[in-house]
């Protein structure tokens, strides 16, 4: 079983594989850079060119690390937070500057698309204009009030750190939330104040007021593409097409671009396809259409393609520790007591360790998350298994002169079978949940659709992606059903 798993996995894996070399476009993990990388998609194939296109990979962290890994070869990214959070650098620093820096490292940035989208601090403007804030420094007088900004932003160096540090505030440590859900906490009440850009759609939509820098923390952030210096060598034609891009969307179409994907609810793709002009892009917004959008069959192939090398290799590995533990007392409890530790590490936290160790991100890293997830629920039912086959079978077989490696090749193992196998299926339909959270570093799956889901506040996205995975869910259970009978048919018959 597990070899036929990996055999099958390998080869959805190798689909797609052939051909010419493909340019691998990424993003991040909210409205604007969604877009921007579908534009960056769209146009290279427009140009015929290969293109796997990478939406929402995480933070500026992650998608450093894919490009530098190889894992992109392009995302598009703002020349502030090339200067602070990627080279370090304090000071505003323009492109010649930038790329003087980025050459050792590999990477260059070019083509800016013609407007700048800075950090700001949003307050819904009833509350601001009722407690006399209009300035960030307004804020260090009014210490109860509530922050909520998004992960990223509390971690970096332009961000809550540096503002806290900038202006004295003396807020305690604001809570952390998703970009897309902060602007429905905000009109809510829940919260104060958030770090919002300049050029995002809901500032107009719930009557915020961004609060002026007046101590010129924020630097400028204007969009330019970051990219492999190699990469234009590799990709001429697509990167002669991203030179029209130059200038060609100001801050103003930028924030139009933002409100057709968060108020009017059109797909990332269909904005994309919009500012291009290519309106045959553009996708159903009812569940149907968005559930069996154009990229479902490639979500489904890495979704699978997730699960099933993650769960043949644990089988490969969890069945042989099970045994181990069954038959060796001195392994039974660290075994045990070792994988069932592995269960206890949030998916994201275990994630998050692996990409340095790895050194990549994406495939790797969720691959290795999965297989570690899956081993418990299979080593525990082998040992399980093994230890429920009676003593005094075991004992006769080995009276007949049957030595203990065909006792348990020839007896114990094939008694202890529908056990093992419910523990494969266990681990597979837990898998196939948590395979989403793998989208989270770039691994791809229905995970996408979710994450792109959080960052709107769309439930139609949402279910877009948590239904087939539900469903892959079901149908990998029913199929292990059908294998147990199988078996349980087969051991009857004899």
């Amino acid at each position: 079983m597990a070899r036929f798993l990996l055999a099958l996995a390998l080869g959805l894996a190798a689909v797609g594989a052939r051909g010419q070399e493909v340019l691998k476009v990424g993003s991040k993990r909210f409205t604007e850079s969604y877009i921007l990388g579908e534009i960056l998609a769209q146009t290279a194939h427009a140009a015929g060119v290969a293109t796997q296109y990478r939406p929402g990979m995480g933070g500026t962290a992650i998608l450093y690390e894919a490009l530098r890994s190889g894992a992109i070869d392009v995302y598009p990214e703002y020349t502030g937070t090339i200067a602070r959070e990627i080279l370090r650098i304090d000071r505003p620093l323009d492109l010649a500057a930038l790329n003087a820096r980025l050459r050792p490292l590999g990477l260059e940035a070019g083509i800016p698309l013609g407007f700048n989208n800075t950090y700001a601090i949003g307050m819904r403007r009833a509350l601001a204009e009722r407690l006399g804030i209009r300035r960030i420094s307004d804020l260090a007088r009014h210490f109860g009030l509530g922050f909520g900004f998004t992960h990223e932003f509390l971690g970096r160096a332009d961000g809550w750190p540096g503002l806290k540090a900038a202006y004295g505030l003396p807020q305690a440590t604001p809570r952390g939330l998703d970009h897309g859900l902060a602007y429905e906490a905000l009109a809510a009440g829940e919260i104060d104040a958030m770090d919002v850009y300049t050029t995002d759609a809901k500032i107009a939509r719930y009557d915020i007021l961004t609060l002026e820098d007046d101590r010129h923390f924020f630097p400028d952030y204007d969009a330019v593409l970051l990219y492999r210096r190699e990469a234009p060598e590799r990709f001429p034609a697509a990167f002669a097409a991203f030179a029209r891009l130059r200038g060609a969307i100001d801050a103003k179409r930028m924030a139009q671009l933002n409100a057709r994907a968060e108020i009017d609810k059109q797909s990332f793709a269909a904005v994309a396809a919009e500012l291009l002009g290519n309106s045959g892009t553009a996708a159903s917004r009812s569940l149907a259409g968005a559930l069996f959008a154009p990229d479902f069959w490639r979500l489904l192939r890495e979704h699978v393609g997730l699960v099933l090398v993650s769960l043949a290799a644990a089988a490969l590995a969890g069945v042989p520790l099970g045994i181990a533990a069954a038959k060796l007392r001195a392994l039974q409890q660290p075994v045990l007591v070792l994988v069932g530790l592995v269960q206890t590490v949030p998916a994201l936290a275990l994630l998050a360790f692996l990409i340095p160790v790895t050194g990549t991100i994406g495939l790797w890293p969720a691959l290795i998350a999965l297989f570690l997830y899956a081993l418990l629920p299979i080593v525990r039912n082998t040992h399980a298994g093994l230890a429920e086959v009676p003593r005094g079978l075991r004992q006769a077989a080995l009276a007949l002169g049957l030595r203990p490696r065909t006792v348990l090749a020839r007896i114990e193992l094939p008694l202890a079978a529908p056990t093992i196998l419910a523990g494969v299926k266990t681990s597979a339909v837990i898998n196939v949940g948590t395979a989403t959270i793998a989208a989270f570093i770039g691994a791809g799956g229905f995970g996408e659709r979710i994450a792109q889901g959080l960052a709107l506040n769309d439930d139609v996205m949402l279910l877009a992606g948590a239904l087939p995975a539900a469903a892959l869910a079901l149908l990998v259970h029913a199929l292990f059903e059908l294998a147990e009978r199988a078996l349980t048919r087969r051991r009857t018959s004899r």
